[in-house]
């Protein structure tokens, strides 16, 4: 399992394994690893870990989040990776962690809202995912039994009434910059996980509730809000 190991001026404070899908970092003592320190914002950055990768996401901090020195807003971690917030730095620490930014910048992303439902490829984007690393993962592990089919139908915007058929192990919804959210295959049946939440940081909901920072059941007939879009999950 990956890690994050914390420290000041090279003296190691503390160890967090990252066990779940979203870890926050900053100074707010809600966060799961508080820094309290001025340099550090209120909720200065994120980590989202889905199977062996892990992304890096600043969230608008003040003093904004650095890795192996550079500004970034958001990165593909790989083992060893420094990230720096402050005068505090963190390593990641993870053997298998995917290497390659190339994977990172290939992001595929389907747009509900725009008309056609076209995938996005954009470099600029820059999402917390790496569709082709993650699906790789995905796919060789068992899923959800072949029989079932499962799709996501379009209640509102540009392509109401259209239909998604959800053919791969794990798909990406949203728009970038603004919300995101991946769909993923497993053994116990479909669940959607919070990728990005633009600016406010803002989780998709399910029947109007938000789904929070772990990966979230999906069952037949829940609607997904994603960016202003619903949409309806069935599955036969």
């Amino acid at each position: 399992m990956a890690k994050l190991v914390l420290s000041l001026n090279g003296a190691t404070i503390s160890e967090h394994e990252l066990d779940k899908e979203s870890v926050s970092i900053g100074r707010k003592p809600d966060n799961d690893i508080m820094i309290d320190n001025l340099a550090v914002s209120g909720n200065h950055c994120q980590i989202i870990t889905i199977l062996n990768d892990s992304f890096l996401e600043d969230l608008n901090s003040t003093n904004g989040t650095y890795v192996n020195g550079a500004l970034v807003k958001k990165h593909a971690l790989q083992d060893g990776d420094q990230i720096g917030i402050g005068k505090h730095q963190i390593r990641y620490e993870s053997p298998q962690a995917s290497s390659g930014e190339s994977d990172f910048e290939k992001t595929m992303i389907i747009r509900p809202d725009a008309v056609g439902m076209p995938e996005d490829e954009s470099k600029s984007a820059q999402l917390n995912a790496s569709v082709a690393a993650m699906e790789k993962e995905v796919s060789s592990q068992p899923q959800a039994p072949s029989s079932q089919t499962a799709t996501l139908e379009i209640l509102n915007g540009a392509n109401a009434g259209k239909e998604l058929k959800l053919t791969k192990a794990l798909t990406t919804v949203g728009k970038p910059g603004t919300q995101v959210a991946a769909i993923t295959r497993r053994p116990k049946g479909y669940f959607i996980i919070h990728v990005e939440g633009g600016s406010e940081n803002r989780t998709p909901t399910i029947n109007g509730e938000a789904i929070g920072k772990t990966a979230h059941p999906l069952k037949d007939g829940n609607v997904i809000d994603v960016a202003g879009i619903q949409l309806k999950f069935s599955i036969s």
